[in-house]
């Protein structure tokens, strides 16, 4: 895991100029994405999930009535925006007073600061919150107890907890598992086929993710593409996977994939972190007397932003990051195709294009009947 406070440099408006981040939430997206944006990231905006509410209140109805009908021990409040869910419920039914003289008189405990900042905004006190804000660190804290009898409110969020409730009442408690909202993958598959395409291709340099569940849907479409493998190894190296916290980060982590995670799980420390971590992963050069800062789809030339298109970024990519050494057509033909069949003019019409954004042709040396170097710095010659 790799973590940031978002200090320092990073936090000019240009920072991310250059640079594409695609955006993977259902809810706030907007947000993060106009934080993004005003440091100069380009935003693909690809929902992975939806929250959709139960389409059966019963479920609700009859979990809040048992709350509200007998004394409760403990409430497992699990977040912020499924627990000021259930309250909005109950307040429909005319149970929020009750069920608030209910929860008011049980140990409250939080998954971390999102959902304990719901519950004191209900006017209630938390017990205890998981600092590491896992359903885990919650199962240990109540096995180290005696539950024999205990009645405990669980809050799911966004689906069952089977292993924590099953926990709860192999240990003798009696639990009321409180359902409030589902995630579903989204409804129209296509955006998110595409993402999976360009993650695994590279054409985005970040993917911002603010839910587990975000993280397990792409995985998934990536599975069902057969490009389940090609995904895991960009956000292995070249795609920076953000995730607002550890749970977030959590599926990732299973397939060795290390995520950048700010210091405390909000949207706007997330895009901090990003603003601080992706400029140092621009690969850096000089050639030809020009210093080169190669992000995701343009280069800084001596400070000014040159937008350079797909093929000719990935080459000069390439031949960045080994500025001394001369790259085969063959070499550059992988580069440049990604998965599709190319041919040596292809990467000829690259190289071409490249050099006519770069403005200088001299940058990128041709090396006869062997392919394609960076120059010395501070040489130049025509290529």
């Amino acid at each position: 895991m790799m973590t940031s406070n978002g200090d320092g440099d990073g936090d000019r408006a240009a920072a991310l100029a250059g640079f594409t981040i695609a955006i993977t939430a259902d809810r706030r997206r907007e947000e993060l994405a106009t934080l993004l944006e005003r440091r100069g990231a380009r935003i693909v905006q690809v929902p992975a999930v939806r929250i959709v509410p139960l389409a059966d209140d019963a479920a609700v109805l009859a979990a809040t009535q048992s709350c509200v009908d007998n004394h409760l021990d403990d409430v497992v409040v699990t977040t912020g925006i499924g627990f000021r869910s259930w309250l909005e419920a109950a307040r429909s039914w005319d149970y929020a007073e009750p069920l608030l003289d209910r929860l008011a008189a049980a140990r409250v405990l939080t998954r971390g600061p999102k959902a304990t900042g719901a519950v004191r905004a209900a006017g209630l006190a938390e017990g205890w919150s998981a600092a590491t804000e896992t359903v885990e660190e919650m199962r240990e804290y109540l096995a180290g107890q005696d539950l024999t009898g205990r009645r405990i409110a669980v809050q799911l969020h966004g689906g069952t907890l089977p292993e924590f409730c099953q926990a709860l009442r192999a240990a003798g408690a009696d639990v009321i598992e409180v359902p409030v909202y589902r995630w579903l993958p989204p409804a129209d598959p296509e955006p998110l086929r595409r993402l999976v395409e360009q993650i695994a291709n590279q054409q985005v340099d970040a993917v911002a993710f603010t839910s587990a569940p975000a993280v397990m849907n792409l995985l998934y479409q990536a599975e069902r593409d057969g490009r389940h493998g090609a995904l895991v190894e960009a956000l292995r190296g070249p795609v920076l996977a953000a995730c607002v916290g550890p749970v977030c980060a959590e599926p990732l982590g299973r397939l060795g994939v290390s995520s950048l995670q700010p210091d405390r799980g909000r949207i706007g420390s997330l895009a901090r972190a990003i603003t601080a971590a992706l400029p140092h992963r621009a690969v850096r050069a000089i050639a030809a007397g020009h210093r080169l800062d190669v992000r995701g789809h343009a280069v800084l030339v001596d400070d000014e932003m040159v937008p350079v298109p797909p093929a000719p970024i990935a080459v000069l990519r390439a031949l960045a990051q080994a500025p001394h050494r001369v790259h085969s057509r063959d070499e550059l033909r992988r580069v440049v195709c990604r998965g599709s069949t190319v041919d040596d003019h292809a990467v000829e019409v690259a190289v071409a294009r490249l050099r006519a954004a770069l403005g200088d042709s001299s940058i990128v040396r041709t090396v006869v009947k062997r392919g394609y170097r960076l120059a010395p710095a501070a040489e130049r010659e025509t290529g």
